[in-house]
């Protein structure tokens, strides 16, 4: 059994955190900053929630990279299980331990169920783990009910019991991210275990920001031209709304482009926003329809 060690704080302060992530050019508000820092400094785990693609898991890869932490992405899905999720035993290499061992004493079985025989799965490699790690639980949303359970024990107090083993704890605990896009509700029992951050989309202040820092020589003029006609968009009944990372993306193909801030085509190219054809098709109908 390993004892939890608590280890040096990452972030002294929310500024700390603004001014490390920042270096890693991801952009946050004081909200997002606090937040990280308590999940830091109160070694919690921290449920992170909001639209698709506005930032959610490039936080947990950007605070990773800015601590010099190992990263570790748990991708969640329906039907995971324990194999997946935990660990499960190297059967192959148990079973060469015991023909090699012949017809042996019970305790040569039993040698088989250690820890030279046990894969690890990301939950179980976070605990094991001797250097600083952050855990990404990503799409946790996606989980059966059922499945939510695997996460309990080990959000509770960073541990995972293993019958032939024991209780395994964290050599030292793990600063852990959980993502969700809201495609279903979260139980009770695995927010009591969290701190709760959302992020929206952002103001089209912040988003112009966040353009002009991840694309590099982009017009300063254009990046505010986009972000603010993707704030339009996100306010139009399409299926699916422009994510941050595909207003990035459409940044990346209007500076290729050379496209002008005040050209009135800046919209001929919304297939990099939208992705799919009824929203292109709306957008078009709105366009024919604007004097």
């Amino acid at each position: 059994m390993t004892n939890t060690s608590t280890p040096a704080l990452h972030f002294e302060n929310p500024a700390a955190v603004r001014s490390a992530l920042s270096a890693q050019r991801y952009l946050t508000d004081a909200a997002i900053a606090t937040t990280v820092h308590l999940a830091d400094a109160l070694s919690k785990p921290l449920l992170v929630e909001g639209p698709a693609g506005t930032g959610k898991t490039e936080l947990a890869l950007s605070v990773a990279a800015a601590t010099g932490s190992r990263l570790i992405r748990l991708q969640c899905y329906h039907g995971i299980d324990e194999s997946r999720a935990l660990y499960e035993w190297d059967y192959r290499k148990q079973l060469l331990a015991i023909q090699a061992a012949g017809t042996g004493a019970e305790s040569d079985l039993t040698s088989v169920f250690s820890e030279e025989y046990l894969l690890s799965r990301p939950l179980l490699a976070a605990v094991r783990s001797v250097e600083p790690v952050v855990l990404l639980i990503d799409e946790v949303d996606q989980l059966d009910v059922e499945a939510e359970a695997l996460l309990l024990e080990f959000l509770s107090g960073y541990q995972v019991t293993v019958p032939e083993l024991g209780t395994l704890r964290a050599v030292r605990p793990p600063l852990v991210f959980l993502t969700s896009n809201g495609n279903r509700d979260i139980s009770d029992a695995l927010k009591r275990r969290c701190l709760y951050l959302h992020i929206g989309y952002p103001s089209v202040e912040r988003e112009s920001e966040i353009i002009h820092a991840r694309v590099p020589g982009i017009d300063l003029l254009l990046a505010e031209r986009i972000a603010e006609v993707v704030a339009v968009l996100r306010t139009m009944d399409f299926r699916k709304h422009p994510s941050v990372a595909e207003t990035l993306d459409w940044a990346r193909t209007l500076q290729l482009l050379g496209t002008d801030p005040s050209d009135a085509a800046l919209l001929e190219h919304a297939n990099v926003l939208l992705k799919s054809q009824s929203d292109i098709e709306l957008l078009k109908t709105q366009l024919t329809a604007t004097p």
